[in-house]
């Protein structure tokens, strides 16, 4: 009696130590999970209050690169790949442990009779233990998986960086096309109000003064235009910084000058070293390499050692019963005798690391599509962008001056003059959306790059190498990878 009292109480602790510690919360953010996705579901007013609020530190002119750095911070997609690398990082010690033992009573409620005594019950214990090498390489798999995690995240760091860029240089032209459009509107009343004094004195044609009209009401039609895509352009921006859509974030008046990269080969070496897309490809292929490793090792078998302590009461059916208990050892190994399952396992394995190394390729031949690309568009953009400044802008504006000069005296139509107005404000504004085009175009080149460090390098890193994992000559699987016939 004593004995049952010690395995119940034993498999007793062993099934409350195991539930309390089940129920344990490790990671903080899980606590407030059910809790949030409940306020969310359960009405509007509880929903409401899991809306992002107005951040009004963040109202007003604002650097690009302080958004960037809060958007990295609260950006709920950058917070979900940390998570999930995370995850990925805590799989690692899993896939390195020997899995649980087992530990079984069995009863036997008619004791079974014999010589030394009655046998009461047995208590058996067992650990299966892996073959050498498939911890080693179940961790591996799980350390590449980490990894691709890992370089994950990197790029979702860089995409949003990328977002966010755009975003705020979208907002940046919006600004500058309002201001614009504004200031070109003062300017067409004033040729209007020129336009109304010649018609009051009989020098031109009520026409002038009814075209100048409606060229006005077109322009506060671009003006609301604008300012809806302003507001929609400030709710994209929130949404990337995750504070309420009606925050009032503004680009600064004038942007820093940048300088553009000029050396196409550096710029596609830093991308093949650097991209994160790249390496998270690359740990792929490393991880599928070690699972068709871990496939070769099923060729061998586990080995399960045990013991089984029987409990032999006092009374038998001979005189010499003593009453010992009995103590059994035992040992045993899984048979990988089904060769057709094995070897479409390990076909599968190796079929999986050449795709993968496939698809390193493929991405590596666009990403360097990408840089070539995006560098020929940042000097297109730039080359544009002088020409404005030096050639095209001087000039509408000299031509608008001396046109409106001579509708003063009469020596231009003002169909003429209204059509170098607009003219003006087309290219005042195109040079605006240039300005724009050439930062959005450099985000994306920083994020195919892998980054300003990357990009902004005086020496080129080296390409990283998708290295060869060869098999062991004494892996076990070596000599009986399936041949084709």
């Amino acid at each position: 009696m004593v004995h049952y009292h010690f395995v119940y109480a034993l498999g007793l602790l062993c099934v409350l130590t195991g539930c309390r510690s089940g129920q344990q919360v490790r990671d903080p953010e899980y606590a407030h999970l059910s809790r949030e996705t409940y306020h969310a579901t359960v009405t509007p007013f509880s929903a409401h209050a899991t809306i992002a609020p107005v951040d009004s530190r963040l109202e007003g002119p604002h650097s690009v690169e302080e958004y960037v750095q809060v958007a990295l911070q609260q950006n709920p997609e950058v917070q979900a790949a940390r998570k999930r690398m995370e995850s990925l990082a805590h799989k690692v010690p899993v896939a390195a442990s020997l899995p649980d033992p087992m530990l079984t009573v069995t009863a036997q409620p008619a004791p079974v009779q014999t010589a030394a005594g009655e046998q009461q019950f047995i208590l058996s214990a067992s650990q299966k233990l892996p073959w050498a090498g498939k911890l080693d390489t179940q961790a591996a798999v799980a350390e590449a998986q980490t990894n691709v995690g890992r370089a994950q995240l990197a790029s979702v760091e860089l995409a949003t960086i990328a977002k966010v860029k755009r975003a705020y240089y979208e907002l940046y032209f919006l600004q500058h096309a309002i201001v614009v459009t504004e200031s070109q509107q003062q300017l067409l009343g004033e040729i209007r109000d020129v336009a109304n004094t010649r018609y009051k004195t009989g020098r031109t044609s009520q026409q002038d003064v009814l075209r100048a009209d409606l060229e006005i009401s077109k322009v506060e039609n671009d003006l609301i235009q604008l300012r809806q895509q302003l507001a929609s352009g400030r709710a994209r921006l929130a949404r990337l910084l995750h504070i309420a859509p009606e925050s009032r974030v503004e680009a600064v008046a004038s942007l820093p000058d940048e300088l553009l990269p000029q050396n196409l080969a550096a710029l596609q070496q830093q991308a093949v070293a650097a991209r994160p897309e790249l390496h998270a490809a690359l740990a792929t292929v490393f991880r599928d390499q070690h699972a068709a490793n871990l496939a070769r090792l099923d060729y061998k078998p586990d080995v399960t050692l045990g013991f089984s302590w029987i409990d032999v009461a006092d009374g038998g059916l001979a005189k010499s019963a003593n009453g010992q208990d009995a103590l059994l050892l035992t040992a045993g190994i899984n048979l990988p005798v089904y060769k057709k399952r094995l070897d479409s396992s390990l076909r599968s394995a190796e079929a999986g690391a050449v795709a993968s190394a496939r698809n390193y390729d493929a991405l590596k031949d666009g990403t360097l599509e990408e840089v070539t690309d995006l560098f020929a568009r940042t000097n297109s953009h730039q080359q544009m962008l002088t020409l404005f400044e030096e050639d095209i802008l001087p000039k509408a504006r000299q031509t608008l001056q001396v046109s409106s000069q001579a509708y003063n005296v009469g020596e231009v139509d003002f169909l003429q003059l209204i059509d170098n107005w607009q003219q003006l404000l087309r290219y005042e504004v195109n040079y605006r959306r240039l300005e724009a085009n050439l930062r959005q175009s450099l985000a994306e080149l920083e994020q195919v790059v892998g980054g300003w460090a990357a990009m902004n390098s005086a020496t080129p890193a080296q390409p990283e190498m998708l290295p060869v994992m060869p098999v062991p000559v004494d892996d076990p699987g070596a000599a009986d990878v399936p041949k084709d016939e």
